[in-house]
């Protein structure tokens, strides 16, 4: 009964340290989430821990990849993120995901897809690097590499 009651109070002492309003992310320990990164990528897995910076420890977790209405898995395992890493986070829905509109395609499908539209990108920018070149500009990618060749 002692452990009970002090578990309850220590329960309580928490709830204090945390502002009314803001995300607590021990609410979705054992959920199936979605985490995009700030290199874009995309995983989605279950969490199953996070401490006071927002790292996360990911289980089951898959690297998700989307070209076009098409979108392969590539099967991560244990992942750990760092929170200042996260961009966004948010716990998936699965009767939503079953109806979504994409279509699921084999890992090295993907894979290819989403190699031809990086060359494809690099082409158009190497194209607008140089329209800027000649009018005496620089152009800076969406991956921050500025082109001045």
């Amino acid at each position: 009964m002692d452990n009970q009651r002090n578990n309850q109070n220590q329960q309580r002492a928490l709830d204090h340290t945390i502002a009314k309003g803001c995300a607590n992310l021990l609410d979705e320990i054992d959920k199936r989430l979605l985490v995009v990164l700030r290199d874009g990528r995309t995983l989605i897995g279950i969490l199953r821990s996070v401490d006071q910076f927002a790292n996360l420890v990911l289980q089951q977790s898959v690297e998700r990849i989307h070209v076009g209405d098409k979108y392969g898995d590539i099967p991560r395992g244990i992942f750990l993120v760092r929170g200042d890493s996260v961009v966004l986070i948010g716990e998936i829905d699965q009767q939503k995901e079953r109806y979504a509109p994409l279509k699921r395609v084999e890992m090295e499908v993907i894979l290819e897809a989403q190699r031809i539209e990086q060359e494809i990108k690099a082409e158009r920018d190497a194209r607008r690097a140089q329209a800027f070149k000649e009018r005496g500009l620089l152009y800076q990618t969406e991956a921050g590499i500025t082109e001045d060749n």
